[in-house]
């Protein structure tokens, strides 16, 4: 954790008694917490209603599996409770993101990067280590992206927005008429599986067409099929084995002007203006938000997907939407799960 009271931010005061040792009174004020659980690691933090950062952690989840990963989480939720309240904060909710579905009727989550986790009961888990009178609120990480951005994000205001998320897969959180869509089964914004390639590929089916080429682990698939089906890219990359090769390596590649790299990367920009113009197109968002590990690097990019979209995309609403690349960075899930549960506390 980064440690004891922010005074400052909490509007702490400090007296001097009369045999001079220090008294510190404190306003109790209303904080969430707000947990983003990642396939490697999870991050959580308190944050004040009005959106200020209290305190934060990060643990890793070094190989754990099934209830491990949820006592975890538990555990980081109980030490800032006891943490914030020392320092005058009352812990109203806690709000979680995960990296896979969550079924609001159910209370389960479906996350493939966690094992043991294919159809986990989170919120009565939860629920049961944390006391029924701490609501715990779920929602799925590319939802809690969007309410991030929403939040404190570059998408304050907004009431049509879209997170497009790169990174190890791909996902978007579509926010519309100031609710994110969750779909009927609560899978809304899998686009992934965005068909954007006229010849289907039986890879499709694990992957989904656009994940596939486009994602931070699609880029390295793509560079491998090429390199085993062009002779010409070997002699260059003979060092690294192939089935090391990530993301990283090609915009590193990319940088020094190597044809692989460049063709792959190509090839993603025309994948990524693809998909922007089909949420344009089907959504009219008044903003669309590039975020994830890949952007990043491929932010360098962005007015070269607005020129692909703009040759997709239903022209007026083109005209009218901003795209531009995540505030928030890497945290944009984390305060979205504090706001969803800030969120679900109005409104109950």
């Amino acid at each position: 954790m980064i440690g004891l009271c922010n005074l400052k931010s909490r509007g702490a005061r400090l007296f001097f008694t009369f045999s001079g040792a220090a008294l510190l009174v404190t306003r109790s004020t209303m904080a969430v917490i707000g947990v983003d659980l990642g396939g490697t690691k999870v991050s959580a933090a308190a944050f004040s209603e009005d959106g200020r950062l209290l305190d934060r952690a990060i643990e890793r989840l070094e190989g754990r599996k099934g209830s491990e990963v949820s006592d975890l989480i538990v555990q980081m939720a109980a030490r800032f409770i006891d943490e914030q309240t020392r320092c005058g904060e009352v812990i109203k909710a806690v709000g979680v993101s995960v990296p896979g579905i969550y079924y609001a009727s159910t209370g389960r989550v479906w996350a493939p990067n966690i094992p043991g986790w294919d159809d986990f009961p989170l919120h009565d888990t939860m629920t049961s280590a944390l006391g029924n009178d701490l609501p715990v609120h779920i929602a799925s990480d590319r939802a809690c992206y969007i309410l991030g951005e929403a939040w404190q994000g570059e998408a304050r205001g907004c009431r049509d927005a879209i997170f497009l998320s790169v990174g190890t897969g791909i996902g978007a959180g579509i926010m519309a008429g100031g609710e994110v869509l969750r779909g009927h089964h609560d899978i809304a914004g899998a686009i992934g599986w965005l068909a954007l390639d006229r010849n289907f590929r039986p890879e499709y089916k694990t992957y989904g067409c656009f994940e596939y080429h486009a994602s931070g682990d699609g880029l390295a698939r793509v560079a491998r099929d090429l390199l085993e089906s062009r002779n010409e890219y070997r002699s260059a990359w003979r060092h690294v084995k192939s089935e090391a090769l990530t993301a990283k390596d090609l915009f590193e590649a990319y940088e020094r002007g190597d044809p692989l790299a460049t063709e792959v990367l190509e090839e993603a920009i025309t994948f990524w203006g693809m998909a922007v113009a089909n949420l344009v197109s089907l959504f009219n968002p008044e903003m669309i938000i590039m975020g994830g590990g890949v952007f990043g690097p491929a932010a360098r990019f962005l007015d070269r997907i607005r020129e692909e979209a703009s040759r997709w995309a239903q022209p007026i609403s083109m005209r009218e939407v901003k795209i531009t690349v995540t505030r928030l960075g890497g945290d944009a899930g984390l305060y979205g799960a504090a706001f969803h549960s800030l969120r679900a506390l109005h409104q109950s």
